[in-house]
């Protein structure tokens, strides 16, 4: 309808205007509130149907407006809601993330509370290990100190003991020296029954013997004052023994002397007699058949002495006294029946030998350790022998038996082991060469050994003498002789070459580690003249051709440098005129000698030149 268009849009601009913001309540009239013009309004109303239709239209519109009101009310309401839900929920996922960040904080407080805790356990660990380590150091120190501090009482200790040790067996050797001293002078006293032999006065020999046992029983007197004895006290006291020794000795070579002169002088005044004699019975002629040697053919060969000169004999003879006289000195210890003085000679016999037999084609610092200690034994320091400890000084004659039993064992070696490998006899002499630089009466007494052993060495070819046991010759001769059974020809041949090999080693080595300013004590010199009087002497059959072939190999290129020229004089010489001689008295059964003597000269000249013997020590040899 038009007009309700009209009427809402009417309606709608009264709404617009200030009029239509007034509130207008329709029950105004209910409320008591001017009854009469509401009786009149309403009477006015219900007269108007056009008044009706618009109050419908007002009731409609604030029906549809109130309507519009509760439903935006609702939705704002919802809206509202909906807000409040959303910002409850952010403010619950806001508390959410405030708790978790609250709580992630709190988790890395803790994280880095507790990586503060472990770095500060960490820390104290460290330095509580640190601490531990500097106090296992200075414990480790302290026990270092401890122990060197212990070590160093040990060994004061041991020194002292050592001291005093050496103390009492210096004491002890003192003794043993005065009491060998007083034998001395009661030797030197009982010489007295010769003095109407002697040319010489024997009261200055008496004087002197008392000298020297006043000085010895003045050393001892000191030493026992002072308690320990110094090795200058023991020393000068075996100088002064040794004095006394040589004092007999020179006073027994006088006696010796004496007494030879008075046997000859008897036996001239037999011979006056006994030529008296002879003029009273009548003179006869006595002739003597001359010695001649003949060749294969028959020929008529030049003579050759049968025995050695006068002057090597000597020396030989004397070299045996000293032997002799050596056994005499330490006579005393071998025949003690005391168990004391047993265990020591047993101890210094060991020490003594054991060394030597352990000599061999070995390593050169090896043999070095050998020889320092037979040096130390003989220059009568403490050795070890059997984990005991040994000394020459244990014993007043220790150092004499010792000397004799080593020069023995070196020979004894020559005999055994040289036999049976050529090649050792290198290592055993150049030892037993170092020993006799420093010790020569050790030297002397194994020249003594070894021509008891060998009578081939010097050279000297015993002779039978008249009223002699047969056993008795072949044992001058060099043979072994068990329950008067002799030892067979091959043996003895390799015994005798045994020595001979060592005897030509030891003349052209000298010890590395000595004086090489110092001459040889036993050189080439004696070599030369050793070859020079076995071709100035008969040989003999099998030997002579053995004992030249057994020398040259071993010391012929030694003798070829040192002499040159006149060593191949001299082998030319063993070829022209020596070969047919030792042929001549060699039996066709003993005729192997001879040959490789032969073929070896022959070689050698050929060549002109001897070669270096097989197992010579080389400078390698000392580097091992």
């Amino acid at each position: 309808m038009p007009s309700e268009g009209r009427c809402w849009e009417t309606l709608q601009a009264l709404r617009s205007s200030d009029k239509g913001r007034l509130c207008y309540h329709r029950d105004w009239l209910l409320r008591g509130e001017d009854k009469d013009e509401f009786q009149h309004t309403e009477s006015m109303v219900l007269q108007s149907s056009r008044g009706i239709k618009v109050e419908g239209c007002i009731r409609m519109y604030e029906l549809v407006h109130r309507m519009k009101g509760t439903e935006g009310l609702r939705q704002w309401q919802e809206e509202q809601e909906r807000k409040v839900r959303a910002l409850s929920e952010m403010a619950s996922e806001q508390l959410k993330r405030f708790d978790e960040r609250k709580e992630l904080k709190q988790h890395k407080e803790f994280q880095d509370l507790r990586e503060v805790m472990e770095k500060s356990s960490r820390e104290a660990l460290g330095h509580q290990e640190k601490l531990k380590a500097e106090h296992r150091h200075r414990a480790k120190i302290l026990n270092l100190k401890l122990r060197e501090a212990e070590q160093q009482r040990v060994k004061q200790a041991e020194q002292e003991r050592l001291r005093k040790e050496e103390g009492q067996v210096r004491l002890r050797a003192l003794y043993a020296l005065q009491e060998e001293m007083l034998q001395l002078s009661q030797q030197l006293d009982a010489s007295e029954q010769h003095r109407a032999l002697l040319k010489v006065d024997l009261a200055a020999f008496r004087t002197r013997g008392n000298q020297l046992c006043s000085l010895i029983s003045g050393i001892i007197r000191t030493s026992s004052e002072s308690g320990c004895p110094t090795a200058e006290s023991q020393a000068e006291a075996e100088r002064a023994l040794q004095e006394m020794r040589d004092l007999l000795t020179n006073l027994g070579q006088e006696i010796t002397r004496a007494c030879e002169d008075k046997k000859r002088q008897d036996e001239e005044e037999a011979q006056v007699k006994l030529q008296e004699t002879q003029m009273q019975q009548g003179p006869e002629a006595h002739k003597e058949p001359l010695a001649s040697s003949q060749g294969p053919g028959g020929k008529q060969i030049e003579d050759l002495q049968v025995k050695v000169q006068d002057s090597t004999m000597q020396w030989y003879q004397q070299l045996q006294d000293a032997s002799m006289q050596c056994v005499l000195t330490f006579e005393g210890l071998t025949n003690s029946k005391d168990s004391q003085a047993k265990k020591i000679k047993m101890d210094l016999q060991k020490a003594a030998t054991i060394p030597v037999s352990q000599i061999s084609t070995i390593a050169g610092s090896k043999l070095k350790e050998i020889f320092d200690k037979i040096h130390s034994l003989l220059s009568g320091k403490l050795v070890q022998s059997g984990g005991r400890s040994v000394s020459v000084t244990l014993n007043p004659q220790g150092l004499d038996f010792v000397q004799y039993k080593l020069a023995e064992k070196f020979v004894k070696q020559g005999e055994e082991e040289v036999a049976s490998h050529h090649e050792a006899a290198f290592p055993i002499a150049v030892v037993a060469s170092g020993i006799w630089e420093l010790h020569p009466r050790v030297g002397d007494l194994i020249l003594a050994h070894l021509h008891k052993k060998c009578p081939y060495s010097v050279p000297f070819y015993p002779t039978f003498k008249e009223g002699m046991a047969l056993e008795d010759y072949q044992r001058m001769l060099g043979y072994q002789v068990t329950d008067s059974k002799v030892e067979q020809q091959d043996n003895f041949l390799k015994r005798m070459s045994g020595m001979i090999r060592l005897y030509a080693a030891i003349i052209q080595l000298r010890w590395p580690y000595g004086n090489r300013q110092e001459i040889h004590p036993h050189g080439l010199n004696h070599g030369w003249r050793w070859l020079a009087q076995i071709l100035n002497m008969e040989p003999l059959s099998d030997v002579t051709a053995t004992l030249l072939f057994d020398f040259l190999e071993v010391c012929g290129n030694a003798l070829m440098k040192q002499y040159q020229v006149q060593f191949w004089k001299m082998l030319i010489l063993l070829k022209e005129d020596y070969f047919p001689r030792i042929e001549a008295i060699t039996s066709s059964g003993q005729m192997g000698s001879f040959i490789r003597l032969k073929q070896f000269l022959e070689k050698c000249l050929q060549h002109k030149d001897i070669p270096v013997p097989k197992g010579f020590l080389t400078s390698s040899f000392w580097r091992s």
